[in-house]
């Protein structure tokens, strides 16, 4: 139902507007990592617009969020009525755009409505109902630029041990993805930042995780990657259902950065071996607790960027609290 929704959004999408003619619906989140827990009540799907190129300058030193601008000339003239006042890619006029045909599209498609907009969310959230309850999709749109990552991704994806260097020159020659997000940071405002989004990666290393290329495949031995991930996602998932204002700064991409760096610490595939569940599960969550404890888990492309930021440590405290509690009395929570 998910699939039929959207692609006949993305059908009006094109219609509508000449400027989205060229977007393309890509899959992303953890139901298509295969990592989700539960029944899949919840998806994400990029809606993807190529770009050949841009000019890209950091909006702050994260070296994650930018403000685009066009070289001399653009391909992409149909573009040029989303530049703000300053000759930035406004997101929020895209964003705008795109909402407003969404809208009118999904009065003609029965029991889809779209959410009231959350403030800083860049994600266009529909609510479909089914048979089976309520179906929440976020769409987000992307950018996806054929040119080189910039600087600040250098030192980051350091899977040469886990994965190898060959897989990590293919992965940085993919194209650029940047998602509308707003930069809280900003003194103003003005919603024409964007932020670099991997999630295309993620899911490449999550399908092709093992450090032998057979791992997890039907000839080949199991690990227990996954399940560890799965099993932390669950915990904190269940934490934030009991303690939802306490926890409200912490979500499912630190546990699956904490995740993406436990696979560094551990590359091999007999570190994850199936039979030691119990054991690899504790030192990833070892891992997480260690950078709960420092407020200090940097972003696995772009390494200067702390995703844990120190204002928030009486989050990370709480939290850090609530899994000890868990640890220290066999996870009480997973027989709830």
């Amino acid at each position: 139902v998910v699939n039929e929704v959207v692609s006949q959004l993305v059908q009006a999408i094109r219609t509508r507007d000449s400027s989205f003619s060229s977007i393309e619906k890509l899959s992303a989140g953890s139901y298509y990592e295969r990592v989700k827990i539960s029944e899949p009540n919840e998806f994400d799907i990029m809606l993807v617009m190529p770009v050949a190129r841009l000019q890209l300058d950091p909006s702050d030193d994260t070296g994650a969020y930018y403000y685009l601008s066009f070289k001399r000339n653009p391909k992409e003239k149909y573009l040029l009525k989303f530049l703000d006042e300053d000759g930035k890619l406004s997101a929020f006029k895209m964003l705008q755009a795109l909402r407003d045909i969404i809208k009118k599209e999904v009065k003609n498609i029965k029991n889809v409505e779209v959410k009231r907009k959350k403030a800083g969310s860049p994600a266009i959230t529909l609510q479909i109902k089914n048979s089976s309850g309520e179906i929440s999709v976020d769409i987000i749109l992307t950018l996806e630029v054929q040119q080189s990552w910039p600087p600040s991704t250098q030192d980051g994806l350091k899977i040469e041990q886990w994965l190898g260097t060959k897989v990590r020159g293919e992965y940085r020659n993919r194209p650029l993805y940047l998602v509308a997000k707003q930069n809280k940071k900003d003194k103003v405002l003005k919603g024409n930042t964007w932020r670099l989004s991997f999630s295309h990666i993620e899911k490449a290393m999550m399908n092709n995780h093992g450090s032998s290329k057979t791992c997890c495949e039907s000839d080949g031995s199991k690990c227990c990657r996954k399940s560890c991930l799965k099993l932390l996602k669950y915990l904190l998932e269940q934490l934030k259902m009991k303690y939802t204002r306490e926890l409200d700064k912490i979500c499912s991409y630190h546990v699956k950065t904490a995740f993406f760096h436990s696979c560094v610490v551990w590359p091999k595939d007999t570190d994850w071996h199936l039979g030691n569940l119990d054991h690899c599960f504790q030192n990833y969550l070892g891992y997480f607790l260690d950078c709960l404890e420092k407020s200090h888990l940097p972003h696995f492309f772009i390494p200067q960027y702390n995703l844990l930021s120190l204002e928030d440590t009486a989050s990370y405290n709480f939290l850090s609290r609530q899994i000890n509690y868990q640890l220290n009395n066999r996870f009480p929570i997973f027989q709830e």
